[in-house]
């Protein structure tokens, strides 16, 4: 069930120029006496009314908080706890740093637990435990993670990170940098996806392996995952394959994170072999050219700022879901809600996409143009 489309409910009523006039109205009725603006006794009722306004705010607000829907921050949070469901801290980002001798020498150089390397002299990553170059070798590949949690860290490309801040007595090492780019920091988990995961966490009490509980565990690995496609190829063969925040393909450190999460016995079934891929691409391009209605000709800039931001909404929301159709009607519905009168779109063409066969669509070339006013 989408939670999102149930009712809206409210537990006491909360317009403050209700609450007046239910509070004044029942004293003339009690009292007999009418008031008018300005009375005394009006002026002290209008302020009690206030303070019942208030209140009932925080009714309303702390009835609420009781329910999945609307439950925000620490009360979300004891929501999460009646399922044990806790709520994913934020993640240091990670990648693989090669530490680099002059020669090859006949001892070992140890690289010690902590060694700190930054791009920037401010950022740091550290290796997490000792690591020996070996007898012979003139270089080793260690991994690093930055010592700041959260998106910071990500999107240092390979030879960024080169500056060695913890020489110590090792004057063997005398060149380090990245080799892969650094990922997965992320911040802490967001309400609305925390929420999504407390919905479908009595999921994972099924030993049948439906494809909610695969769904509910993969999310787990990791915040950047929005979605999941869950099928099953085979007799006993699960596919599993993530999508990533505003349909990023996750990469092998992120695909690694969630085989390990779905493939402990205690997960899945015991016959189930679980495969977890990146989502199959599919490349669609954007061309076409809008029109402006002559007679918003005032409004013409206001409106293509609009359109353009209606645009990347359209490319973010098609990217962001497994087995998401490529939907021309979608943007067409978004630009003339930003105010665009007529689009002439030449790609793309509606085109069905399969979840089991994680297809997820990617904008390549994208061209939509202004061309100009029309009447009419």
């Amino acid at each position: 069930m989408d939670i999102n489309t149930l009712p809206e409910i409210t537990f006491c009523e909360t317009d403050a120029a209700k609450i007046e006039a239910a509070v004044i109205t029942t004293y003339e009725a009690v009292s007999g006496v009418s008031l008018a603006k300005g009375d005394p006794v009006r002026l002290f009722l209008e302020g009690l009314a206030a303070i019942v306004a208030q209140q009932n705010q925080l009714i309303d607000q702390a009835g609420k908080n009781n329910l999945l829907r609307y439950a925000t921050a620490g009360y979300l949070e004891h929501k999460g706890a009646m399922t044990d469901t806790e709520r994913l801290e934020a993640a240091a980002a990670s990648c693989t740093a090669r530490f680099s001798l002059a020669s090859a020498l006949a001892f070992a150089v140890t690289i010690p637990a902590g060694t700190r390397i930054t791009p920037n002299g401010q950022l740091m990553f550290s290796t997490a435990a000792d690591a020996d170059i070996p007898i012979g070798s003139t270089y080793l590949d260690v991994a690093i993670t930055c010592e700041t949690a959260g998106e910071i860290g990500n999107g240092y490309v390979a030879g960024q990170i080169n500056r060695l801040v913890d020489v110590g007595g090792n004057p063997y090492i005398v060149a380090v940098s990245n080799v892969t780019e650094s990922t997965g920091g992320a911040e802490e988990e967001e309400d609305d996806r925390y929420r999504e995961r407390i919905q479908l966490s009595p999921e994972r009490l099924s030993v049948a392996g439906p494809d909610g509980a695969y769904e509910y565990w993969a999310k787990t690995a990791h915040q950047d995952i929005i979605d999941v496609a869950v099928s099953s190829p085979a007799a006993m063969q699960v596919s599993v394959k993530p999508l990533l925040k505003g349909g990023e393909i996750p990469g092998q450190d992120i695909l690694d994170l969630v085989g390990a999460t779905v493939s402990p016995r205690g997960v899945r079934p015991l016959t189930d072999q679980v495969t977890v891929s990146a989502p199959t691409v599919v490349n669609y391009d954007l061309t076409g050219t809008y029109y402006i209605s002559s007679a918003d000709a005032a409004l013409s800039a206001q409106i293509q700022t609009a359109v353009a931001a209606a645009q990347a909404d359209y490319l973010e929301w098609q990217r962001s879901k497994i087995g998401r159709d490529i939907n021309p009607d979608e943007l067409i519905s978004r630009m003339k809600a930003a105010g665009a009168k007529r689009l002439a779109i030449t790609a793309p063409v509606y085109t069905v996409l399969s979840r089991d066969a994680g297809e997820v669509a990617q904008e390549g070339l994208v061209s939509l143009v202004y061309g100009g006013l029309e009447d009419g």
